[in-house]
């Protein structure tokens, strides 16, 4: 069975600004999943590539040296995933990041997804009627 960890945009924000108040949490987080990923347990993080633009992460730059280490996958905007996001958003009136962090989430393989988000609410409302666990940093 696997395991996708989703991280929202406070998440993305927290991993990348030692000085974020959230940023022991998070990291705390990502490490466990670390921990879990060295016993064989099939676990992955994901950053959807629109909440990645919202949180300013780019890959080139230094401040963003730790993130990077993390092995945290991008899940693009493709043409799939932007129609995902469309039906979404429109109902939920969510923002585009969120949007596209719900495609992700609708489309993640059967298993377990956790989302590491700051507002349970919206987590909850792109979720749809997908199982998941939502941890409020």
């Amino acid at each position: 069975m696997t395991r996708t960890v989703v991280l929202d945009n406070e998440a993305v924000q927290a991993l990348g600004d030692t000085a974020h108040p959230k940023h022991r949490r998070v990291l705390s987080h990502v490490q466990v999943v670390a921990e879990r990923k060295r016993r064989a347990i099939d676990i992955t993080i994901v950053v959807p590539t629109a909440v990645r633009v919202e949180a300013g992460w780019d890959r080139t730059a230094a401040r963003w040296a730790l993130a990077n280490r993390l092995r945290i996958r991008d899940e693009p905007l493709g043409t799939a995933q932007a129609n995902a996001a469309a039906a979404i958003r429109i109902p939920s009136g969510v923002s585009v990041p969120d949007s596209h962090m719900g495609a992700v989430i609708r489309s993640a393989a059967p298993g377990q997804v956790t989302v590491l988000a700051s507002d349970r609410k919206d987590a909850r409302t792109v979720a749809g009627t997908k199982g998941v666990t939502i941890v409020v940093i």
